[in-house]
């Protein structure tokens, strides 16, 4: 290699030089790549391009414009006169070598660790539902490219469904609270925008298309709810205590009636102590009317959702529980029905009562002309409930099963009335 004239690059390397950047360039890039180079190609060259190539190489003629360089060649060269190979010459002028290859498959597998993460994560696995909105998620791609922005992203969202449904509070109380930031979960923040696609997942909704559309999901998860208008639809509780809740509670049961419960009044309720035995949770009125009409004031205790349940529904629900009463829940067999059971059981630890495939194909052997299912999704508590639906091909509402219901409830009262 002949000593040709030449101003050194930033480097200061002696083949640093623009005649020669052409070859560098190829070069630094075909070994990032992380696969087997042999030759790299270069071109079109320019004429000091070309000389300075054939003077580093020592050829008798200027190659073409268009042309290959052997990566055997040029090492010999550049350990004969620099002592060094063609990979340490690279990266003396342009910086370290990378490998684009390696980078690719540690991309793959954080993006294999995210993806089984966000699946096996618990609320995901409770509400089987959100499969949808963890599809959405995977086809929209990774925030900002990056596996650790997603995982962060994803992390605050699954923090926001665990804790929905809320108790009526605003949303900024509900993001401070739950986020520490007051704005976290404000209009058009991806993050808000995240959450209202799960929530529309679950409830087997279209994503909000309107401010109007978002507001009204979030009063669905119980944010900024009107402390009067939620109601939860109750029977037979006697709870214990001076407060106005305790007495009015215990003044319907006696006298044979339902009582609605605002949200107002699960917050305030005086002194209350709620009853330990156990209560059973409906999906319709009906079913709780039915429920009445034959126990009268004997009633055992029973809550009813009324569909998808509000916050003053899960409140009393987790009062409930926090006072150490077990909680059953049955509800319509239909893919909207095992939606709402598994929120419901997911949101309280309430147990099934019977929703099992054994009892869907007993109800449908009886009721076999009922509704369409509509969309299914897998019922948690019990793998087979769902392909059971599908196979059954209609709905079993809960009205069709009041009397194996009522039936239930008597041999409950009067466990309860011998203990």
């Amino acid at each position: 290699m002949s000593e040709a004239a030449g101003v050194s690059g930033p480097s200061g390397h002696p083949l640093d030089r623009p005649e020669l950047a052409p070859l560098w360039r190829a070069l630094h890039t075909r070994l990032s790549s992380g696969r087997p180079v042999g030759r790299v190609a270069l071109g079109p060259l320019d004429l000091p391009a070309r000389e300075a190539l054939a003077d580093l190489l020592g050829l008798d003629r200027l190659p073409e414009p268009r042309t290959t360089v052997a990566l055997a060649r040029l090492d010999q060269v550049l350990r004969e006169s620099l002592g060094s190979d063609t990979r340490a010459v690279a990266e003396a002028i342009l910086g370290p070598v990378g490998d684009r290859a390696a980078d690719r498959e540690a991309d793959r597998g954080e993006r294999t660790a995210l993806w089984e993460w966000l699946d096996s994560h618990p609320v995901v696995t409770a509400q089987p539902a959100l499969s949808r909105w963890t599809a959405q998620i995977r086809r929209s791609g990774l925030v900002r490219g990056s596996a650790e922005a997603t995982r962060d992203l994803l992390d605050s969202a699954l923090t926001v469904l665990g804790a929905l449904p809320a108790q009526g509070e605003p949303l900024a109380v509900f993001a401070t609270a739950y986020l520490g930031d007051a704005h976290a979960l404000d209009d058009g923040t991806r993050l808000a925008g995240t959450v209202l696609r799960a929530l529309a997942a679950l409830h087997d909704t279209e994503p909000p298309a309107s401010a109007a559309d978002r507001r009204a999901l979030w009063s669905r998860a119980g944010i900024a709810d009107d402390a009067l208008s939620a109601t939860v639809l109750t029977a037979g509780l006697r709870p214990t205590g001076s407060g106005p809740v305790a007495r009015s509670l215990t003044a319907y049961t006696d006298s044979g009636h339902a009582a609605h419960l605002s949200l107002a009044q699960l917050r305030d309720p005086g002194a209350l102590r709620l009853p330990t035995a156990a209560v059973h949770i409906t999906e319709n009125p009906s079913v709780l009317a039915l429920a009445l009409r034959r126990f009268g004031p004997g009633c055992p205790p029973l809550v009813c959702t009324a569909g998808w349940p509000n916050s003053a529904v899960i409140l009393l629900l987790r009062q409930l529980a926090a006072a150490g009463a077990p909680l059953y829940y049955h509800g319509d067999f239909d893919g909207e029905g095992l939606r709402i059971a598994a929120h419901v059981l997911a949101a309280t630890g309430a147990t099934p009562w019977r929703m099992s495939a054994a009892d869907y194909r007993t109800a449908h052997a009886h009721s076999p002309t009922g509704p369409p299912p509509g969309r299914i999704t897998p019922a948690p508590w019990d793998p087979e409930l769902a392909p059971a639906l599908e196979r059954g091909g209609t709905a079993v509402l809960e009205e069709h099963m009041a009397d194996v219901l009522l039936a239930d409830l008597v041999l409950f009262a009067h466990r309860a009335g011998q203990g």
